[in-house]
């Protein structure tokens, strides 16, 4: 039992001594483990250590530096806001001791007002007294006055006013003389200057031709084949042309009767055709007058294209270079138009660029200023505002179309260029052998200009020279002095502006003579 026993006990004795010696041996590791585990421990404490002080005193510096710099800052800020504060303080004491000083001035001035109110009422009541004194003494001698001169104060006003507006009269008169013959003085210098350059740059001749409104014949027996069997020659010339074709008793001469200078010209040409060739019927009028009329067409825009290329000017509107070469049959006074309108445009431009305007402004107003004599015969209107509108509807400038309507005065020039070509309009018309009037009507406007002189108070004569181009007036010397002389010239030509119509100007001369004769006995 022992012997069997054994082995199982020696087996686990030999176990349990194992178990034994195996828990004493992990006894034995885990003991130093643990000593090693405390060791790291107590290192790893010590160093924490270290760190958390170094940390601490680290933000107890950081601390330390950042208090400081908000203790400087702060008293940065207090040192500034105190110094803000005493210079407001410093301002608030000027500023009480200015208003101080002011108040002083203030109760001085107050105290000064009140002496001179108290002086102002005192001499009040002194002027009133006065003005007392003096409108008694007035009446007394009013209430005298009346007595020796026997009139009332208020015929006395009347006679005063009447004195004082004569010697205003004079005095206005001798003022406005006085700028006027300085004005005049400085504006003849400068007008005849410039008139002067612009006529010695252009020179043309002094009698322009003028449409022909009769036809020679080489014999009176062309009359019978120019009215053709029954009449139907001169019918045919008539119906194409629109043309009256007088044939009378005079010799050898057929006379066109025609209001359009245009026609007239076809018809002249056309029986001056129908001469040459020889044979006049009907058909051959007809034909030939066609022809007439296209030759004539590009003449009148040969003419018109002439005149602009000449002048240098350009953007004209076809219909208006047309109207521009129909000017070359039409005439004023005898004087050739188109012809009229190229010295225009000339002087109104050479004037220009004396004046130093603008020259090709005044060139294009002055080729187009007459443009309505073109056609004033088919329109109702002046040729002025018959132009201006033709100038307008082809679209000319506003400009151009104001010195168009206002050539001759109806109305006021906008530009110095518009009123260059009412002056060069008025000179080209006026220069002599230019224009052509009949007798009639010449002794009927120097009437007229003499008539309205002598309608003036104080002229005692009145004379038109120069072929009704001055007036000159004689004037009653007791009655008209100098300086009233000068505004009689003025009122004078305003009153021919109004009533006569003339081409150029008129010069109003007035004379005033003193005589005084005595006879020796």
């Amino acid at each position: 039992m022992i012997s069997t026993l054994n082995p199982y006990v020696i087996m686990t004795a030999g176990l349990i001594i194992g178990f034994v010696l195996a828990f004493i041996f992990h006894k034995v590791s885990s003991g130093k483990k643990l000593q090693e585990i405390e060791q790291k421990a107590s290192t790893v404490l010590i160093n924490a250590e270290k760190e958390a002080n170094t940390i601490k005193k680290e933000a107890l510096i950081e601390a330390k530096d950042t208090a400081y710099r908000m203790k400087t800052d702060t008293e940065r800020e207090l040192k500034d806001r105190r110094k803000e504060l005493n210079q407001l303080d410093r301002r608030l004491r000027q500023r009480e001791e200015m208003f101080d000083r002011k108040l002083e001035q203030l109760d001085k001035k107050e105290i000064n007002f009140s002496k001179k109110e108290k002086d102002i009422t005192t001499r009040e009541k002194n002027l009133q007294d006065r003005e007392r004194l003096q409108e008694e003494l007035l009446n007394k001698q009013k209430a005298k006055l009346e007595q020796i001169s026997n009139l009332s104060v208020d015929e006395a006003k009347k006679e005063l006013l009447q004195r004082i507006e004569e010697e205003s009269k004079y005095e206005a008169a001798k003022i406005a003389k006085r700028y006027e013959d300085e004005a005049l003085e400085a504006a003849d210098r400068k007008s005849k200057e410039v008139l002067s350059v612009a006529v010695q740059r252009y020179a043309s001749e002094y009698v322009s031709d003028h449409t022909i409104s009769t036809v020679s014949l080489p014999s009176d027996e062309m009359k019978g084949r120019i009215i053709g069997r029954e009449g139907r020659n001169i019918r045919a010339l008539e119906a194409a042309t629109g043309v009256e074709f007088i044939i009378d008793d005079t010799p050898e001469t057929v006379l066109l009767s025609c209001f359009d200078p245009v026609r007239r010209e076809i018809g002249r040409m056309s029986l001056e055709r129908l001469l040459g060739d020889g044979r006049i019927h009907p058909a051959r009028i007809e034909e030939i007058v066609e022809k007439v009329k296209k030759e004539i067409d590009a003449t009148i825009k040969e003419e018109g294209e002439k005149a602009v290329f000449d002048l240098r000017l350009h953007g004209i509107h076809p219909e208006l270079i047309k109207l521009i070469g129909r000017l070359k049959y039409r005439t004023s006074y005898g004087q050739n138009v188109l012809q009229h309108s190229r010295e225009v445009a000339y002087l109104a431009g050479a004037m220009a660029g004396e004046l130093r305007v603008d020259p090709k402004l005044a060139k294009r107003a002055g080729i187009l200023h007459d443009i309505g004599k073109s056609i004033d015969q088919e329109l109702e209107g002046s040729h002025q505002s018959i132009g201006a509108d033709m100038a307008k509807k082809y679209g000319e400038k506003p400009k151009v179309v104001n010195a168009i309507a206002v050539h001759h005065g109806e109305g006021d020039p906008e530009t110095v260029e518009a009123s260059l070509v009412a002056a060069a309009d008025a000179l080209s018309a006026a220069r002599p052998g230019a224009r052509k009037e009949t007798l009639v009507d010449y002794l009927k406007r120097v009437e007229k200009l003499e008539e309205i002189a002598t309608s003036f108070e104080g002229v005692n004569k009145s004379y038109a020279i120069q072929a009704g181009r001055e007036v000159r007036i004689i004037v009653k010397p007791e009655e008209v002095n100098d300086d009233i002389c000068a505004q009689i010239s003025r009122d004078l030509a305003k009153k021919i502006e109004n009533e006569l119509t003339y081409p150029g100007q008129i010069k109003v001369t007035v004379i005033r003579e003193s005589r005084y004769v005595e006879y020796a006995k």
